[in-house]
């Protein structure tokens, strides 16, 4: 429930994922035209710099840099506007802030914040920035109740069509930009035989006195035993300023967008960026508006600068899928993340955990978890399809996954990560995000990439000892969750594969023999 302030509000309290001007305007929630009613920030800014929330989680380290940098960095920008508090709490830090006088705050980006602020009576809740459709807007649409989406839900795709048309993204007339909707046919090129896709490099940005200060604080924080991190803390390698934000957005459009619609789910193991456009952290921080993304996308296809095929890929990654995640997170509650159909309960392994690629032997795993260690980033198919897929694949507790993704990534959020890997990538809902598992062998890990060449194992081999574990890994998790997939029909084929596999019996005392052990 959206509330109005009573009067002008004394603060006004900036999280530190809402560092974009439009969290400070008095313009109505979304973006685009989508507007609902008025909200009214006023009053001097409030920002909270709170220690709790590194206390309570192991984040990347890399990731606790960005934040702290870019909210450090937004606190300089406002100057005499804000009173930024460092403190041990949030609760500390409003009091100390404001002395109880009374606040507005956007509403904030998860389940726990948003029982927070709505536990204060100091507080007014403002609607949500930063996205595209407004909450009312997603209810009308899909039949969402206060139970969750009710049986008028759509599908991602249908939601992504009605985004379109309503804020008349790539489109002609009442008809798509080129006469269809989802152009994915088209970009799903396996990578070009060279370690390096043919593009320019990503915008990349230059560190600070700021950075200087954070990466000082964290050290000290860790040497004094009072917070604990995983990764390495290299180079920063996404915006912490609003600036910098639309430099790495123009650089992408005018440089990388054309690109990346035909390699948007290829795997080179030595371009760890291909043509993705690196802005999802920039986004999440609240640094870019959706819409000027799609915007810039769409500009560029009108100009003649990119393939429709591309700007299309890019517009469904915000305007579609981003977008059904946030009002997702929503509506299915926050019962949701306690989702288990499949009853996977194992623990995360040591070396998962620790981001410790140099045990496994896997290339792709070991490549994928390098790009998690290294820079609290990889795109979404190793995501998907190798870190989500090997933990799927071994049973680990879904909850358990979807927290390492949102600690371990630099765009990883609660709302970003209960859908995506609850729902998506562990098929612990049986199906109400997704219509089958999303669940691999090392023969897709070997065509949508150059991993699978040098690596130790064979994709095709399913036992011995150069039996590609992902593979073997496919058919175990098959066999093992045969009765609770076989009325969907999605999966029929494959779970009748297995009924011709010879060696099934084998496979499965070897995947059972290796455990959780690294691959």
């Amino acid at each position: 429930m959206i509330t109005e302030p009573r009067g002008e509000p004394a603060y006004h309290w900036l999280f530190g994922d809402q560092l974009g001007p439009h969290f400070l305007t008095g313009a109505g929630t979304g973006t685009g035209g989508t507007g609902g009613s008025r909200s009214r920030a006023g009053g001097k800014i409030v920002m909270i710099e709170s220690r709790s929330v590194f206390r309570r989680r192991r984040f990347h380290r890399a990731k606790a840099h960005l934040v702290l940098s870019a909210m450090r960095h937004r606190a300089a920008e406002l100057g005499d506007r804000v009173r930024y508090i460092r403190a041990g709490s949030y609760r500390e830090g409003l009091a100390r802030a404001t002395g109880g006088a009374s606040v507005t705050v956007h509403h904030p980006t998860s389940h726990a914040a948003l029982r927070f602020v709505r536990s204060l009576e100091q507080v007014t809740v403002l609607p949500a920035r930063g996205f595209l459709v407004s909450a009312g807007q997603f209810a009308d649409w899909t039949g969402a109740g206060p139970d969750g989406p009710g049986p008028g839900r759509v599908r991602m795709e249908d939601f992504y069509r009605r985004v379109r048309r309503e804020l008349r993204l790539l489109m002609d007339g009442d008809e798509p930009a080129g006469g269809r909707w989802n152009l994915d046919s088209d970009n799903r090129e396996p990578p070009p035989r060279q370690d390096s896709l043919p593009v320019p490099r990503p915008y990349l940005p230059r560190e600070d006195a700021v950075d200087e200060e954070v990466r000082r604080d964290l050290d000290r924080w860790e040497a004094d035993g009072e917070v604990s991190f995983a990764g390495r803390d290299g180079p920063r390698l996404f915006p912490a300023t609003r600036a910098e934000a639309l430099r790495a957005l123009r650089r992408f459009t005018e440089k990388r967008l054309g690109s990346f619609g035909p390699w948007e789910d290829a795997v080179l193991s030595d371009d760890w960026a291909m043509s993705h456009s690196l802005l999802s952290p920039a986004l999440n921080l609240g640094l870019l508006d959706p819409a000027e993304c799609v915007t810039a996308a769409e500009d560029a296809y009108r100009a003649g600068k990119v393939p429709l095929n591309s700007a299309e890929g890019f517009v469904r990654q915000i305007a579609g899928w981003r977008e059904y995640m946030w009002h997702l997170y929503w509506s299915l509650g926050d019962e949701y993340r306690h989702s288990n159909a499949l009853g996977h309960h194992r623990p995360l392994p040591g070396w998962f955990a620790e981001l410790d690629a140099g045990a496994v032997t896997a290339r792709c795993l070991a490549t994928a978890l390098t790009g998690v260690r290294d820079r609290a980033w990889t795109h979404h198919i190793p995501r998907l399809m190798i870190l989500g897929n090997w933990a799927l694949q071994r049973g680990w507790d879904p909850l358990a996954v979807t927290d390492w993704f949102h600690r371990s990534f630099a765009d990883g959020y609660d709302w970003v990560m209960l859908p995506n890997v609850i729902g998506m990538s562990q098929y612990a809902d049986g199906g109400r995000i997704t219509t089958k598992p999303y669940l691999c062998g090392g023969s897709y890990i070997n065509r949508m990439s150059d991993l699978c060449g040098d690596c130790a194992y064979r994709p095709d081999r399913r036992t011995g000892e150069r039996a590609c574990p992902v593979t073997a890994g496919y058919w175990y998790f098959l066999e093992r969750n045969r009765p609770l997939l076989e009325g969907n029909p999605r999966v029929a084929r494959s779970l009748h594969g297995l009924d011709r596999l010879t060696d099934l019996p084998e496979v499965v005392r070897q995947e059972e023999a290796r455990g959780d052990a690294a691959p």
